[in-house]
């Protein structure tokens, strides 16, 4: 759904299953970081607000959003009990073709992951055409992604949960 028709902060508070025993990895881009420091924000807050423990949520910070691959891979690797990893970026689009190589190997880096490990990988990669448009998603008129990924990854986690429990 286009960004214009849904504020990325708004969620249903009853659709979100409690946090209290889940463990989330945030990585973080150091790149644009007026940017990814809002979505960091929103996505905590989401966390903590949905029932998270501050202790449970590990932040790490990798120098470009090109790298939040390997650092989502080395927190699933090195955290015990992580169920969900959040990552957060910002890559507006210049004047040469870097734009899309670090946009494409990104997303692809975190598709992979998440069919490589049995934890959910959130995609929390702004790619937009300028400033403007990446600040109105990291706290401004259309929200903030950060917000929308926590909650997401909090209803990944417990859709796992629930799965695994089928099968037992």
């Amino acid at each position: 759904m286009a960004t214009a028709l849904h504020n990325l902060s708004n969620y249903d508070a009853n659709k979100v299953p409690s946090a209290a025993d889940m463990h989330f990895g945030i990585v973080v881009s150091e790149w644009n970081e007026n940017i990814t420091g809002e979505l960091l924000k929103g996505a905590t807050s989401a966390l903590i607000e949905n029932g998270a423990k501050e202790e449970n949520i590990f932040i790490e910070w990798v120098p470009g959003s090109f790298e939040l691959t390997s650092g989502a891979k080395w927190m699933a690797d090195n955290i015990k009990n992580l169920n969900a990893v959040i990552c957060l970026g910002c890559v507006i689009r210049g004047d040469t073709p870097h734009f899309d190589y670090v946009c494409q190997g990104t997303t692809q880096g975190i598709v992979d992951l998440n069919l490589r490990y049995d934890q959910s990988f959130i995609f929390g990669l702004l790619t937009t055409d300028n400033l403007q448009q990446a600040e109105d998603r990291c706290g401004g008129k259309h929200g903030n992604k950060g917000t929308e990924c926590a909650i997401t990854a909090i209803k990944m986690v417990a859709m796992h949960n629930r799965l695994k429990g089928m099968i037992q």
